[in-house]
């Protein structure tokens, strides 16, 4: 086992900063019910960058079977598919913590911007934009982004509005 990781091999091709915020963004939000469409994206997001532990591979598919309940397929009886999922995430944002909603939003910009496939790029990006229309915001260019989460210290202060000590 000494010498793998979770994190699909592409993670690797992007800094330190951008693998951190999708590591955050692993976790879904506390306190909400098994089946709310939150729960789908978040196995969806899983499958994009973590390799499945039970499978030792990357689930690409977001319906495949397999992946257990933490990177299992991205569907339930209530919940019909990954655009299902959007929709109904969007009408209940308001009953989700905002810092998770952040979390998953960066990720959603970093998955938008950096997967390597072409399909799952475009599938997170829509979704980057669509979280970020809903917010009332702008989007942040990959080149912003990759300024932000560039692993220099000097471009991650420059880029918050308050930083850490």
């Amino acid at each position: 086992m000494k010498g793998r990781s979770v994190m699909q091999d592409w993670t690797c091709d992007i800094t330190y900063m951008q693998q951190s915020v999708l590591i955050a963004a692993v976790r879904g939000p506390d306190g909400i019910r098994k089946e709310h469409p939150v729960k789908v994206l978040c196995r969806w997001l899983r499958r994009c960058f973590l390799l499945s532990a039970f499978d030792g591979r990357a689930l690409t598919d977001p319906y495949e079977p397999g992946g257990g309940s933490f990177t299992g397929p991205c569907q339930t009886d209530d919940v019909k598919g990954l655009a299902h999922a959007v929709e109904l995430y969007l009408k209940s944002i308001d009953e989700l913590p905002h810092h998770f909603q952040l979390h998953l939003m960066h990720a959603a910009e970093i998955l938008g911007y950096k997967h390597p496939d072409e399909g799952i790029r475009a599938w997170w990006n829509d979704f980057y934009l669509a979280i970020v229309k809903d917010a009332h915001t702008f989007p942040e260019s990959e080149e912003q982004m990759d300024f932000r989460l560039g692993d220099k210290e000097s471009q991650w202060r420059a880029s918050e509005v308050v930083t850490a000590k």
